[in-house]
């Protein structure tokens, strides 16, 4: 009978090690600038091809330039531990070393170090320590981190300063460069062409075609771009403000590019994070049609369909994957569970809830999806269960000191809070949070007003409570509850009253699409900027609907398929870039 082992499992490497410690049994030499260390072959070999092709290997010692001792001394270690202690002190000393002695293993650990401490002011520093060792997974994710945190690294890295015109350039030209606004790359490469003005201001009329100029604000280009010493005093900057110019005015007064000499004037960054619309009901009937916000280009796209068509239900964003929990359609009350992967772009059920959920409130904190209250055909509902991704189970959790359907939930400091609602009698005034903590649910000062289909989303370390129905008027009111002081205080109203509408922060900012308005089924979608503390209009949604719930994705690799084409020329990538592009 012949029985599988693990490959190493035979191999006592403590045995080896103190064998090497005792020098019994070693039949080679390493000798690095004086330095000398007796070892194993077999076991150097195991861990590096570079030692496996070095045929002069043997016991009266090997030289190996380059290396310094006491990388040498951590690279035995490691073939004879499998472990290494990489800290910053090492790093940029042991990375060249295994480099050199192809100990992959090491090689690793150190990519693996230096990604856990990317930061604005060593990103590029990184990025291009990987143009001198093969770390691909560790420039792929530099590099990444550069492109989405482009604004604080332009205006404060000293690194940014450092970088040649091939790799601004480079950097600079991205579709997937996270900017909220144009006039910041601007602003980036003016910092670094002002750093060495004298060597670099003839490099404008490469850099400057690269920023998406028709889309920074109109004041900002006519007072800080147009009238830069460095830019006005260069000839060859001049058919460039020229065309920019142009575009710009082609965007305000027909609404249309159609002229692809401007496209790359004109094109949107792609969004670093998508708002996507999911469900609903629309019309007389519940839709399946997911639609996804681009933020850069003021556009909706419909980028997929639901599983099956499902309207009062709720949507979180978990670990990569899109979670449509409850909800209705039109015949059946949902105790199932779908999620959806945004990369892969497929559907896949879960376990199901314990209980029937329309009109079910949904969050997630701490790597679980809660789901409470809603109908589930006969009663309203005050209980409230947990879902566990890891072991694709739900678990019943204290049950709500109310009874609440068509109310709303988000997490905010460690507690879920829910607000509002329907008892089967009343719109509800009263909110309450639980606390995995205590495992308890405890009451909140009741709401200035009573909202049942509202929006709660957490925002800027407070709950808002947006919207809904109060049993006679569907509302544009919003209140925030600061958790300190046990306290709620009126807000700016939206601009329509809604209920039943889909709710997401994103770009910190709040938005508020769809609905209904007390007389019809709405497309209509707004957002609120704390740092005004005004309500603007967005572009409408492609699919008027009601009962949707709306989720943030960020992040994603294929974040171009859930965004408007960029392609150069084409009209939908020219359209997207005319609806209020600074918002």
């Amino acid at each position: 009978m012949e029985y599988g082992v693990d490959d190493e499992s035979h191999v006592d490497y403590a045995i080896l090690n103190k064998l090497r410690l005792d020098g019994r049994f070693c039949d080679v030499v390493i000798r690095v600038e004086g330095f000398t260390m007796k070892a194993h072959k077999i076991v150097l070999c195991a861990c590096s091809s570079y030692f496996r092709q070095l045929q002069q290997l043997a016991k009266e010692g090997v030289q190996h330039p380059g290396v310094l001792p006491e990388m040498m001394k951590i690279i035995v270690e490691y073939a004879y531990t499998h472990s290494v202690v990489v800290t910053k002190d090492n790093v940029e000393r042991l990375l060249p070393a295994a480099d050199q002695l192809c100990v992959l293993g090491v090689v690793q650990a150190c990519a693996d170090f230096l990604e856990a401490q990317l930061c604005t002011h060593n990103c590029i520093g990184i990025w291009r320590f990987t143009n001198i060792y093969f770390c691909p997974e560790l420039r792929r994710t530099a590099y990444r981190f550069i492109l989405q945190n482009f604004e604080e690294v332009g205006q404060t890295s000293p690194e940014f300063l450092e970088l040649t015109l091939p790799e601004l350039c480079d950097i600079v030209e991205k579709d997937d460069l996270t900017v909220k606004q144009e006039d910041r790359v601007f602003d980036a490469v003016l910092r670094w062409t002002a750093h060495l003005p004298t060597k670099r201001k003839s490099h404008l009329p490469r850099l400057l075609p690269k920023v998406r100029m028709a889309l920074m604000n109109a004041d900002y280009f006519m007072n800080n771009m147009k009238t830069n010493a460095l830019v006005k005093d260069n000839e060859e900057c001049k058919p460039i403000i020229i065309n920019t110019l142009r575009a710009m005015c082609s965007l305000r007064k027909t609404n249309f590019v159609g002229t692809s000499c401007y496209s790359n004037l004109c094109r949107p960054r792609l969004p670093y994070a998508v708002l996507l619309a999911i469900g609903g009901w629309s019309g007389n009937r519940p839709t399946s049609v997911v639609e996804s916000y681009d933020t850069q280009a003021n556009c909706w796209v419909t980028v997929a369909q639901t599983e099956s068509p499902r309207a009062y239900h709720g949507t979180v964003y978990l670990d990569g994957f899109v979670y449509c929990v409850g909800g209705y359609d039109a015949v059946e009350f949902f105790s199932a569970v779908c999620k959806f992967d945004p990369v892969a772009r497929g559907w896949h059920k879960v376990a199901p809830m314990h209980s029937r959920r329309c009109y079910v409130s949904v969050t997630v904190l701490r790597g679980c999806i809660y789901a409470m209250g809603g109908f589930d055909g006969y009663t309203r509902l005050s209980s409230a269960e947990r879902y566990e991704p890891a072991t694709n189970q739900w678990s019943l959790i204290p049950p709500m000191n109310e009874q609440r359907s068509d109310a709303s939930a988000a997490t905010l400091d460690g507690k879920v809070y829910i607000c509002g609602g329907f008892n089967g009698e009343n719109c509800l005034c009263t909110a309450e949070y639980y606390s995995p903590h205590t495992n308890q649910w405890t009451l909140i000062t009741p709401m200035k007003s009573r909202h049942s289909g509202l929006g709660v989303v957490a925002y800027k370390e407070e709950i808002y409570v947006v919207g809904g129905f109060d049993g006679v008027s569907r509302l544009r009111s919003v209140e925030a509850y600061d958790p300190l002081a046990d306290s709620w205080r009126q807000m700016p109203d939206m601009i329509i009253a809604r209920s039943n509408f889909g709710i997401e922060v994103m770009d910190d900012r709040l938005f508020v699409v769809g609905g209904f308005n007390g007389f019809s089924t709405t497309f209509y979608a707004e957002y609120f900027d704390q740092k005004t503390n005004e309500w603007g209009s967005i572009q409408d949604m492609g699919v008027f609907r009601s009962a949707l719930s709306c989720c943030t994705v960020a992040d994603l690799a294929n974040v171009a398929e859930y965004a408007a084409p960029r392609s150069p020329g084409s009209p939908t990538a020219e359209l997207s870039t005319i609806k209020e592009l600074t918002l």
